[in-house]
C-alpha cells in the first residue's frame, strides 16, 4: 500500500528497495518502522551530492575514474557541472554522448545524477547561445541612457530615440525633482527660474545583461560577453529549454526520474531594473495606473516617498512575471518529466541589512521565486555558516519548502570557503544547516581527474571524510521524513524590503536570532504569499505541508498588505495569536503601494513595542515542543512528525559540553538513532508522560543527536 501511495504521489513507477527512484517532492508520512528499515543504508537519492566539475579533456576513462573515486569516499549522488577546456564543447552532440555515458556508469554504481543547467553561472545564457543566435531574447533593463543639463529658466526641446520611455528633471543644487512629460517622442520643458541648474535624466530600455561566467568565454572572466536571457519573457525560457533541458531529454530522457534526479539552476538575478516589452501593459493591468512617466525617477538619488512606493509597485509586478515566465515554466517542465527542480538564487546569504535588501533588489521575492521548485535552496559560501557565527538564512530555504509542501530544502555548501574547512568543520557546518531545516547538500568541489589539478582535495581527501558521508547520508534521510512540526510563523517583510526599509530587515533577523536562542523554532512566511499559501482553519493557519501555525509574529515593518491583515484578523478572531513587535505598520497596501494608507485597525492583535522576545511575547507563543531545564543559546534543534512518532535533531553549536534535562512532545518509547553508525538504541530511563517525555541530554562540543519518540522499530524490540 505504501509503495502504491508513494508511486502515485511522485508519478513514478520504478522502485528500488520500496522507494521511488526519485524522492516525492511532497511531504510523505511513513511510520517509524518503515523509516528504521532504511536507516542503516538510506536510498541513494536522499544523500549529499558532490559538485563534479567537468574540467579539462573529459573522456570515458576519466568519467569512470571519477565515479569510482567519488563512490569510494561515500557519495551516492553527483551534480555535474560543465567546465572549462572540455574536448567536447558544451551542448554539442559529443557533450551529450559523454553525459549519457556518465549516467550509465552512475546507474551501474546505484548513484544518482543532478545536472547544473548552465555552462557555469548564472543560469540563463545557454553557454552563449542567446548572444550568438537569439539576440532578440537577451536580457533587457531600464537605465539612464542619456542626460541633458539645463540652466535655470532655459527652455529645452528635444526629439528622443524610440527606446527612451521616461524623463525626470533633477535640481543639481537640492532635492527637488519633477517628471518631464514625453509626448510624441519629444520633450518640451522650461527649467524654473531662480532655482539653480537642472539635469534631465532620460531613461530607456536597452539590451544589457548581468555579468556571466561562461565556459565558452576565452578570457575565463566573469563579464558581459555572453548575455543572459530575458527572464520575464516566456519565449526566452522556452528557447532556453530547447537548447538545454530538451536536448538532455533527447539523449538521456529514459533515465529521467530514475538515475537522473533533476536539473539545478544557479543564481539567476537582475542587477539592474528589469524590462520586457509587455511590462507596461502588465503593470497597468495589475496596478491600474501608468508607470512609464515615473521610470526615470527610479534613478533619482533622493527619491520622494511617492516614487519609492511606485518603485515598490514595479517590483511587485516584475517579480510576478519573473516567477511565472521563468521559474514556473522550468519547474512545470521538470515536474512533467518526473524531475525535481532545484535552485538557489543570488544574495540568499547572510542576514545583514545590505544583503537581504539586495536579495529583494536582485530577485524580487525569494518565496515567489521558490514556489514552483521541487527543492528550494540557498547558497552557503564564504564561510557564512561557520563555528562562531550565527547564520539563520538557511531557514529561507526550509521555510519555502514547508510553505509549498516540499519534503526537502537544499544548500550549495563550501564554495569559496577561506580558510578551507577540515573534516570536523565540515561536520559542524552540515549540522548547523540541518538544525535550520536543510536536508539536501551539494558539497563543493570535486574537479575531474581529466584536469591536472583534479581528484579529491582538502577535506574530501581525508581518511575520515567517508565517515562524515555515512553520517550525512543517514541524517539527510531522516530529516526528509514526515512533516515539519514548528507552529510559529515569523513574517518575512518582502513588501518593506521593496521600500528599502532597513529597520524591517534588521527587526526580522533580530527576532529570528532570539527565537532560535530560546529553542522556539519557527518558519518564515512571506508577506506576499500569506493570503495564497495559508488558509484559516479554526484557530490555526495551515500550509501546504499540513503544518499548523498557532502564532504569527510581525517584525517592525513599515507596510503590510491589506490581504494579510484580513487573513490575520480572521485568524486572531478564531483564537490564534498575532504579535506585532516594534512599530506597527504605518501603511497598508491595497493593490498598490502608491496609494497605501494607514486606515487599518490592528487592535485585535498583540503589540509589544520593544521589538524583543519579552515575557509578553513568549507568553503568547504556543507551548514549546522542546524545553530545556536551563536556557542555552548553544543548543539548536529541528523537529518533524512521523505517522506514529516524532524525530528531534539536536546540535550543540558551541565548543563547550552541554548537559541538560530536556522535555519534548511525543508519546511512546524514547530512542537514540545514531547517524554515525546506523544503530538504534532504546533509552529506558526516560520519564514518559501522556504527551511529553523527559530525558537527560549530554552533548559534547559540536556534537549532534537524533532522538525519536514513538513505538520501537522491529529491529530493536
Amino acid at each position: 500500500m505504501r509503495r502504491l501511495l508513494l508511486t502515485l504521489f511522485s508519478a513514478l513507477v520504478i522502485t528500488v528497495e520500496g522507494f521511488p527512484q526519485s524522492v516525492p517532492a511532497g511531504v510523505i508520512m511513513p511510520g517509524i518502522n518503515e523509516v528504521a528499515s532504511h536507516f542503516q543504508n538510506p536510498p541513494s537519492q536522499y544523500g549529499p551530492t558532490a559538485t563534479w566539475g567537468w574540467q579539462g579533456p573529459i573522456t570515458k576513462e576519466s568519467i569512470v575514474r571519477d565515479l569510482n573515486r567519488l563512490h569510494s569516499i561515500g557519495f551516492k549522488s553527483v551534480t555535474i557541472e560543465a567546465g572549462y577546456k572540455m574536448l567536447e564543447h558544451y551542448l554539442t552532440p559529443g557533450y551529450f554522448k559523454l553525459m549519457k555515458y556518465a549516467v550509465e556508469q552512475a546507474q551501474k554504481r546505484d548513484m544518482r545524477v543532478w545536472i547544473i543547467d548552465e555552462g557555469k553561472y548564472p543560469t540563463g545564457f545557454a553557454g552563449g547561445l542567446f548572444s550568438r543566435k537569439r539576440p532578440d531574447l537577451r536580457m533587457q533593463v531600464v537605465r539612464v541612457v542619456n542626460h541633458i543639463n539645463v540652466k535655470a529658466g532655459q527652455s529645452i526641446e528635444r526629439n528622443l530615440s524610440s527606446n527612451i520611455v521616461s524623463a525626470e528633471a533633477v535640481n543639481r543644487g537640492g532635492y527637488d525633482s519633477r517628471v518631464v512629460p514625453i509626448q510624441s517622442g519629444e520633450i518640451k520643458w522650461i527649467a524654473p527660474k531662480g532655482q539653480g541648474n537642472w539635469t534631465i535624466l532620460l531613461a530607456g530600455h536597452v539590451f544589457q545583461t548581468s555579468p556571466t561566467r561562461s565556459i565558452n568565454n576565452p578570457t575565463g572572466k566573469k563579464d558581459t560577453t555572453n548575455s543572459l536571457m530575458n527572464y520575464l519573457n516566456p519565449a526566452a525560457t522556452q528557447q532556453f529549454l530547447d537548447w538545454t533541458h530538451r536536448q538532455y531529454k533527447k539523449y538521456i530522457g529514459k533515465a529521467f526520474g530514475k538515475t537522473i534526479m533533476g536539473f539545478r539552476s544557479d543564481e539567476p538575478a537582475y542587477y539592474m531594473i528589469p524590462w520586457t516589452p509587455k511590462i507596461l501593459a502588465e503593470f497597468k493591468k495589475e496596478k491600474g495606473y501608468d508607470v512609464e512617466p515615473y521610470l526615470a525617477s527610479f534613478f533619482d538619488r533622493h527619491p520622494s516617498d511617492e516614487i519609492k512606493k511606485i518603485k515598490a509597485d514595479y517590483w511587485d509586478v516584475w517579480s510576478r512575471m519573473y516567477r511565472d515566465n521563468f521559474f514556473k515554466l522550468i519547474g512545470n517542465w521538470q515536474a512533467d518529466n518526473h524531475l525535481e527542480y532545484v535552485d538557489h538564487i543570488d544574495h540568499d546569504g547572510p542576514e545583514t541589512n545590505k544583503m537581504m535588501l539586495d536579495l529583494a533588489r536582485t530577485e524580487g521575492d525569494y518565496f515567489r521565486d521558490m514556489q514552483y521548485l521541487a527543492i528550494p535552496g540557498v547558497d552557503a559560501i564564504w564561510n557564512q555558516v561557520w563555528p562562531g557565527t550565527i547564520a539563520n538564512f538557511p531557514k529561507l530555504a526550509s521555510s519555502a519548502a514547508h510553505q509549498f509542501g516540499r519534503s526537502r530544502a537544499f544548500s550549495e555548501s563550501f564554495a569559496a570557503y577561506k580558510p578551507r574547512p577540515n573534516v570536523s568543520q565540515v561536520r559542524w557546518v552540515l549540522n548547523d544547516e540541518m538544525a535550520h531545516g536543510i536536508n539536501l547538500f551539494e558539497i563543493m568541489f570535486y574537479m575531474s581527474t581529466a584536469s591536472k589539478y583534479g581528484g579529491p582535495h582538502g577535506f574530501m581527501a581525508s581518511d575520515s571524510f567517508p565517515g562524515v558521508m555515512k553520517y550525512a547520508n543517514r541524517a539527510s534521510y531522516l530529516l526528509a521524513q514526515g512533516r515539519p512540526a514548528t507552529n510559529i510563523a515569523l513574517l518575512f517583510p518582502t513588501s518593506s524590503l521593496w521600500l528599502r526599509d532597513t529597520t524591517a530587515n534588521a527587526s526580522t533577523w533580530h527576532m529570528a536570532e532570539q527565537l532560535i536562542e530560546h529553542q522556539r523554532n519557527f518558519d518564515f512566511v512571506d508577506d506576499q504569499m500569506l493570503p495564497d499559501m495559508l488558509s484559516p482553519d479554526g484557530n490555526v493557519l495551515k500550509n501546504k505541508s499540513g503544518q499548523e501555525y498557532k502564532t504569527v509574529i510581525i517584525p517592525a515593518v513599515n507596510v503590510l498588505p491589506q490581504m494579510d491583515i484580513r487573513v490575520l484578523n480572521t485568524f486572531a478572531k478564531a483564537g490564534g495569536h498575532v504579535i506585532f513587535t516594534g512599530q506597527k505598520p504605518p501603511m497598508v497596501e491595497n493593490r498598490t503601494f502608491r496609494n497605501a494608507d494607514n486606515r487599518s485597525d490592528l487592535k485585535w492583535a498583540i503589540h509589544d513595542p520593544s521589538g524583543q522576545l519579552t515575557a509578553n511575547v513568549l507568553g503568547a507563543l504556543p507551548d514549546p515542543d522542546v524545553k530545556l531545564n536551563k536556557t542555552d543559546a548553544a543548543i539548536e534543534y529541528t523537529h518533524r512528525h512521523l505517522k506514529n512518532g516524532e524525530i528531534y535533531f539536536f546540535f550543540n553549536r558551541s565548543d563547550k559540553k552541554q548537559e541538560q534535562t530536556v522535555t519534548v512532545k511525543g508519546s511512546g518509547q524514547v530512542q537514540v538513532w545514531e547517524a554515525n553508525t546506523g544503530r538504534i538504541i532504546h533509552i529506558q530511563n526516560a520519564r514518559i508522560e501522556k504527551r511529553f517525555v523527559k530525558l537527560s541530554l549530554t552533548l559534547k562540543p559540536y556534537e549532534s543527536r537524533f532522538i525519536v519518540v514513538g513505538p520501537l522499530p522491529d529491529s530493536v524490540k
